[in-house]
């Protein structure tokens, strides 16, 4: 799976925009407030018909213009694709692939797989249990379609189960209405909590080896699935929640309370795991995040035989030297696309760099570094 070109048309900053992406090692550079982040933002649109940033996409489109338009051009399996999006500020956003118009946004996951890391994301250990659950949702919707279709189903039974509880009333009736969303809850909660569970595991199996030598043999990592409820005792629980859910007017069981645990063996007698969450320093938290990301690529690769496109949005400043070192040794022959402000360091540590681009005032420039 290759990116082969991006357009955009009153994004952001910039007006107009066309630029074209080698098949490895792409590096955008300039000062901060240019736009790098936002042609990041652009594929990542492109890919989940979501910004990772803004919650509407009013918010995306250029200042005193109606719509902004993305356009972005990749190669799969051999066969060229085109997605095509415009993005309307009082109208949902039209979408069509290779011409073709598709009917749900959700129709695009999986179809461009991507792996964004950002600064924040080394952060992921010590931020809220959403985050995490974030994390999984977004992966598992570009892996499996059956996901997909479980997350909004269980959403929506979500949504209006919680009306229905701030809507309470003892009519005999209330109680019939709780019945109709439990099973819908369970139904499609337990097809989430079976694909997260597979997943995680899938990750552990991958995982630990990477954060192994990271830390030097030092450290051995495992994830654990902090689950809110099984399957076999959703319904159960469910019902013996009932009466807090109506005092409290929310559901409070099911997998839109889910975790995950990052557990380090600490060596010791009696073989202890220290809970990064709350025991790790920072330096540890990042690490994990870092096995994390990389466990990621190699999974996607794994269960779809392709490698996923990196973007790796000024994550390079935020590692040290040898951290910068052991990631780009981890993807080696994958496609990236790197935003940093500085491209002397970069080129100092001898990274095989295919293209080079300054971004400056919403334009961009290629530049020839050897």
């Amino acid at each position: 799976m290759i990116i082969k070109s991006l357009e955009l048309k009153n994004y952001r900053n910039y007006k107009y925009l066309e630029l074209g992406f080698d098949k490895n090692i792409n590096i955008l550079y300039g000062d901060n407030a240019q736009g790098k982040t936002n042609i990041l933002e652009a594929v990542y649109m492109a890919a989940s018909a979501r910004s990772h940033r803004a919650s509407k996409d009013r918010d995306i489109i250029k200042f005193g213009e109606d719509e902004a338009h993305i356009k972005l051009f990749f190669q799969k399996k051999g066969s060229p694709f085109k997605i095509d999006m415009h993005i309307k500020k009082n109208k949902a956003k039209g979408i069509a692939v290779n011409l073709v118009p598709i009917k749900r946004a959700s129709e695009l996951f999986g179809m461009v797989k991507i792996v964004f890391f950002s600064p924040e994301d080394l952060n992921l250990i010590k931020k809220g249990p959403s985050e995490r659950r974030r994390f999984i949702d977004f992966e598992l919707c570009q892996l499996d379609k059956l996901y997909i279709k479980a997350l909004i189903s269980y959403n929506k039974a979500l949504i209006q189960r919680n009306k229905l509880l701030k809507d309470y009333s003892k009519k005999s009736e209330f109680y019939d209405m709780l019945d109709v969303w439990d099973i819908q809850l369970v139904n499609f909660g337990s097809i989430i909590i079976n694909l997260r569970e597979k997943f995680l595991s899938d990750l552990n199996c991958i995982m630990p080896d990477i954060h192994y030598r990271l830390t030097g043999k030092k450290e051995v990592i495992s994830l654990h699935y902090d689950k809110n409820t099984s399957v076999d005792n959703f319904e159960n629980m469910l019902k013996k929640s009932r009466e807090t859910d109506v005092r409290l007017k929310m559901t409070n069981v099911g997998p839109h309370r889910d975790d995950i645990s990052f557990l380090i063996d600490s060596k010791s007698e009696n073989g202890s795991l220290i809970d990064l969450k709350i025991y790790g320093s920072q330096g540890q938290q990042r690490t994990a995040a870092l096995s994390l990301k990389l466990a990621e690529i190699s999974l996607v690769n794994k269960l779809s035989g392709d490698y996923p496109i990196l973007l790796l949005d000024d994550v390079l400043s935020e590692l040290d030297i040898n951290r910068q070192r052991q990631l780009m040794s981890y993807i080696d022959n994958i496609q990236t696309i790197i935003t940093c402000t500085g491209l002397e360091d970069i080129i100092k540590q001898s990274f095989d760099i295919n293209r080079v681009i300054n971004i400056k005032d919403g334009n961009a420039y290629a530049e020839n570094i050897k």
